[in-house]
C-alpha cells in the first residue's frame, strides 16, 4: 500500500507537518531570545525569573519541534506546541505589563488557525479571553485601545491565517486530483504507445515516420525483416542499385525519403532494390504529410510494402499469355489460309460455301482474340505488327454499322439499341480499330444490361474533337470497380463470362489515336462511356504527339498518304 496515492499523499503531509513545526517554533524561540538577551543585558526585566520560565517553555517548545516525529503522529497533536506557547506569552505578560509582549501571541494564533476551525476557535476566542483575565487580574490600568487594540489583531491575524490555510488546501487537493489525472493520462500513452509499437513490429509492410524537419523518428521491425534496403535504416546499409519499375536507374531526388523531405505525396511507387545479399526486390512506397489538431504540419508517414511477389507472379502470366498467343497464331493463320483457298477455288456447293464462310469468318474472329490477348501482354508489345491507318471518316457510320451487327445479340436479350447522332460526325482515326472500340462499348452495354433494358449510342462533334457516347440501364459499377475498369484482367462481375481484356484493349486503341475514355457509372442504374477522338488530321498529330511519351505496346500509327 505504500505505493498507492493515498499512502503517498499521507507521506507527503507528514513530511510538511514536521517542516511547518520546525519553522513556527524557531521563529519564535529567535524572538524570544533576542528579547531575553535585551532584557539581562539592559537588567530592564521586572520579574526576571517568570521570564525565564517563559523562555525555557519556548525553548522546550523548539526542541520538541525539531526532535520529535510528527509525521507518526496524529496531525492534531502537534498543536500542543503552539497552546504552550499562548501560556509562555502569558507569563512573559505577567512579568511586565508594560513591555507589550503579548504582542508575541500574534505567532501560536498564526500556527493555530492552520489547524482548521477549532485551531481558528482556540487562537481567536482564546488568547483574548487570556489577555482579558490577565488585565483584570492585574494591578496596572490599560485604556481603551489597548484592551481592544491586541485581541481585534490576534482575530484578524488568526482569520488571515485560517482562510490563507483553507486555500491552500484546496489549490493542494486540486494539485493532487490533477496529478491523479495526469499519471493515469501518462500510463494511458504509455500503454497505447507500447500497443501501437507492437501493432507496427507485427505488420508485414514497412512504417517510416519523420519529424517535421524530415528527421527518421520511428522504424518498425518490418524494414529489419526486408533486410538493408539502400536508403533505409543505417547510414552504412545505404548502399546498391535503385531502379524504377522500368528497370532504370532511380535518381537520388526521386528516393521516397527524399520526396518526402520535399513536401511530397505519393501512392503505390515501385521500385526495385539490390539488398546486401544481392537479391533483386520489389517494393511499392506511399507517403503522406500529417497535420495536428491545429492543422499545423505534424511530419510525414512513409510506407513500405514487399511486393516482389506480385510482379513475379505478373511476369510470369504476361509470359503465359505470350506465349499461348504466340503459339496459337501460327495453326491459326494457317487455318485462315486453307480456308481462304477454298474459298477462292471452284467447286464449293452453295451450302459449303456459307459453311467455309461462317468458319473464316470464326476463325479471323478468334485469331483478332488471340491478337488482342498478346497485345495485352506488356511483356510482348513489340512482336505485334498491329498497324494504325487514320483517315477522315464519318464516326456516325461506324456507330450505325457496330449496332447493326449486334441487334441480334440484344434482341435475343430484350435490350434496345437506340442511335442518336447530330448530323455528320467527322473523326481522323483507323475504321478498324474504332470499329472495335465500339463493338467493345457496345457488347459490353449489352451484356451488363437488364433484360429489357436500352443502349443509347450517340455522336457528336464541335470540329475540333468527335465524342462517341455509349450509355446503358444497366447494373452499373461501384465507384471502387469504375477506377479499375480499365485493369488488364479485371471483371467488375465474375459472375458475367469475359476474360478482363476489352476495356483495357478499347483504352489502348483509344489512347493510341491521341484521344482519352472515361467511364461515369452508378451502382444498380447505369454506366455511361465516352470516347473523345481527334476530329482532324492536325488535331490527330497534335494529339499523339502529346502522348508519344507514354508508351503503346500493342500499337504502331502508320499514317495514310
Amino acid at each position: 500500500m505504500a505505493n498507492t496515492p493515498r499512502a503517498a499523499d499521507g507521506h507527503i503531509a507528514g513530511e510538511l507537518r514536521d517542516r511547518v513545526a520546525a519553522n513556527s517554533q524557531l521563529v519564535l524561540c529567535a524572538v524570544v531570545g533576542v528579547l531575553f538577551v535585551i532584557g539581562i543585558a539592559t537588567a530592564s526585566l521586572a520579574d526576571g525569573s517568570l521570564f525565564g520560565v517563559a523562555v525555557l517553555l519556548v525553548v522546550l517548545g523548539g526542541v520538541a519541534a525539531l526532535a520529535v516525529p510528527w509525521s507518526l503522529l496524529p496531525p492534531y497533536v502537534v498543536a500542543v506546541i503552539p497552546v504552550v506557547d499562548i501560556g509562555a506569552v502569558a507569563l512573559m505578560r505577567i512579568s511586565d505589563p508594560s513591555a507589550a509582549f503579548g504582542l508575541l501571541w500574534v505567532f501560536p494564533a498564526m500556527w493555530l488557525s492552520t489547524f482548521g476551525r477549532v485551531g481558528f476557535a482556540v487562537a481567536a476566542i482564546g488568547i483574548p479571553s487570556l489577555y482579558w483575565t490577565i488585565l483584570s487580574a492585574g494591578s496596572s490600568t490599560s485604556g481603551t485601545y489597548a484592551v481592544v487594540l491586541l485581541p481585534v489583531v490576534v482575530v484578524a491575524v488568526s482569520a488571515a491565517s485560517f482562510w490563507a490555510a483553507r486555500r491552500y488546501d484546496a489549490q493542494r487537493n486540486l494539485l493532487d486530483r490533477q496529478m491523479v489525472r495526469v499519471s493515469a493520462a501518462h500510463r494511458e500513452a504509455l500503454r497505447q504507445e507500447q500497443l501501437v509499437s507492437e501493432v507496427l513490429d507485427t505488420v508485414d509492410f514497412g512504417v517510416i515516420r519523420l519529424s517535421e524537419n524530415g528527421e527518421v523518428v520511428l522504424e518498425n521491425d518490418a524494414l529489419i525483416r526486408f533486410g538493408h534496403i539502400p536508403g533505409f535504416l543505417h547510414a552504412e546499409s545505404a548502399t546498391g542499385d535503385v531502379l524504377d519499375d522500368t528497370f532504370a536507374p532511380l535518381a537520388p531526388a526521386q528516393h521516397p525519403l527524399v520526396r518526402l523531405r520535399r513536401r511530397e505525396s505519393f501512392d503505390d511507387v515501385v521500385l526495385w532494390f539490390t539488398l546486401v545479399n544481392r537479391t533483386r526486390r520489389a517494393f511499392a512506397f506511399s507517403g503522406r504529410h500529417l497535420t495536428d489538431h491545429n492543422g499545423v504540419s505534424a511530419g510525414a508517414v512513409l510506407i513500405a510494402r514487399d511486393v516482389t511477389a506480385e510482379r513475379d507472379a505478373q511476369r510470369v502470366r504476361d509470359d503465359l499469355v505470350a506465349s499461348i498467343s504466340h503459339e496459337l497464331r501460327t495453326p491459326l493463320t494457317s487455318i485462315l489460309g486453307y480456308l481462304e483457298l477454298a474459298l477462292d477455288g471452284g467447286g464449293l456447293s452453295d451450302g459449303a460455301r456459307r459453311q467455309v464462310d461462317t468458319a473464316f469468318r470464326n476463325s479471323e474472329r478468334l485469331l483478332g482474340i488471340v491478337t488482342d490477348i498478346l497485345s495485352a501482354s506488356s511483356r510482348s508489345g513489340a512482336s505485334i505488327d498491329t498497324r494504325l491507318r487514320p483517315r477522315a471518316l464519318d464516326i456516325a457510320e461506324i456507330v450505325r454499322s457496330a449496332v447493326a451487327g449486334l441487334d441480334p445479340v440484344a434482341e435475343a436479350r430484350f435490350v434496345r439499341i437506340r442511335v442518336e447522332q447530330a448530323g455528320w460526325a467527322e473523326a481522323y482515326v483507323d475504321a478498324a480499330r474504332i470499329r472495335q472500340v465500339v463493338d467493345n462499348l457496345l457488347a459490353n452495354a449489352i451484356k451488363f444490361n437488364r433484360d429489357g433494358g436500352t443502349v443509347t449510342a450517340s455522336t457528336s462533334t464541335d470540329g475540333i474533337h468527335t465524342v462517341i457516347r455509349v450509355a446503358d440501364t444497366g447494373i452499373g459499377m461501384t465507384p471502387e470497380s469504375t477506377a479499375r475498369v480499365f485493369e488488364r484482367f479485371f471483371r467488375a462481375t465474375p459472375s458475367v463470362p469475359g476474360n478482363g481484356l476489352g476495356l483495357s484493349i478499347t483504352r489502348d486503341i483509344v489512347a493510341a489515336h491521341g484521344g482519352t475514355i472515361s467511364v461515369d457509372s452508378v451502382a444498380g442504374e447505369g454506366t455511361v462511356f465516352s470516347v473523345v477522338l481527334p476530329a482532324t488530321r492536325d488535331v490527330y498529330e497534335r494529339d499523339v504527339e502529346a502522348v508519344d511519351a507514354v508508351p503503346q505496346p500493342a500499337l504502331r500509327r502508320e499514317n495514310a498518304s
